[in-house]
């Protein structure tokens, strides 16, 4: 049996520099099994392949895309069949909010180095539970399910497609341009200001949060999540499964008060009026036209046509962190 299988995307941002100090580190190794693919397209053959080494660990090496992708061909194709590894994300993303998760940050042949050292031993201690999310585009669900564990919508999705298309231009670092990009978007937000180079307005969102019963409100900020942690350093009351929902009313005030209390590190912990944090089973997304996010890929939630998000049976990960 393989310790360690990685599966990485040459294609991947981080990558290209990355990579071949990840190739030498895997050179000689006969317990670890290293796969590239240069398309999202691949990686379901490529599970196949990993599949037949049987490793303790899987890990995914490349961006959110990737991670994306990779789960969602693990909870679709079943080429493990029941013996699904548990899995490690290295932090090469732009974001990296799974990997930050999972106890992963820095250099990722550092997190790979670690990742090899636990797989000699009992991974038991260091394999913690983590539901998906999975996301159908209509009611019907005839499509087959993305996969994913962190979704965001409304202003947050608009926050998204603003750095990604007018701030990661710029060429800066990572960490600067989510900084800058939350300023703006905070400016635009509070003060009302809109113009070329501000985030758009916010479109409204119908969101019903159904477990017994079923609600409906309007957004401007909408988080959903299978994370420990949410965004803004928010945390899920309540039970531990189901996916966590954290929404802003469509108020400067109220987002306002959002980041106050996120600063305080109080959000989550007591209610703050028009924040919602709730949990549920499935959670339904409608609107007349507004983009969300899941894991790095824009869908569009539309009126006649929802997005539905259903929890997943828990997958197993490998946290690095202590």
């Amino acid at each position: 049996m393989v310790a360690v299988a990685l599966l990485s995307n040459p294609r991947s941002t981080g990558n290209r520099d990355m990579l071949p100090r990840i190739r030498a580190f895997c050179a000689g190794r006969p317990d670890m099994f290293h796969y590239e693919v240069e398309h999202v397209s691949q990686i379901a053959e490529a599970l196949e392949s990993i599949a037949r080494v049987r490793p303790k660990v899987l890990v995914i090496n490349g961006g959110d895309g990737t991670v994306q992708a990779t789960l969602t061909e693990l909870y679709n194709g079943g080429q493990f069949g029941r013996e699904l590894p548990p899995v490690a994300v290295l932090p090469n993303g732009k974001t990296n909010l799974i990997a930050l998760d999972l106890g992963s940050s820095g250099d990722p042949l550092v997190a790979l180095e670690r990742i090899a050292m636990l797989a000699k031993s009992d991974l038991g201690p260091h394999v913690v539970e983590r539901e998906l999310i999975a996301l159908t585009e209509g009611e019907t669900a005839i499509n087959r399910p993305v996969l994913g564990m962190f979704l965001g919508g409304a202003g947050l999705a608009d926050t998204i497609l603003f750095c990604r298309n007018k701030i990661y231009p710029l060429g800066l670092p990572n960490g600067v341009s989510h900084v800058l990009a939350g300023i703006l978007v905070l400016f635009s937000a509070i003060f009302g200001v809109r113009g070329k180079y501000l985030p758009p307005a916010p479109q409204p969102v119908r969101v019903s949060l159904i477990r017994e019963g079923q609600s409906s409100q309007r957004f401007s900020f909408l988080i959903v999540t299978t994370l420990e942690k949410m965004l803004l350093g928010s945390k899920s009351g309540g039970r531990a499964s189901g996916l966590k929902l954290m929404a802003v009313d469509q108020s400067p005030l109220a987002l306002l008060k959002a980041l106050i209390a996120s600063i305080r590190g109080e959000l989550g912990d007591r209610p703050v009026a028009g924040v919602h944090v709730e949990q549920g089973d499935v959670i339904r997304i409608e609107s007349e036209r507004s983009s969300v996010i899941l894991d790095g890929e824009e869908f569009h939630a539309l009126k006649g046509r929802p997005i539905v998000l259903r929890s997943t049976p828990p997958v197993s990960f490998l946290r690095l962190a202590a």
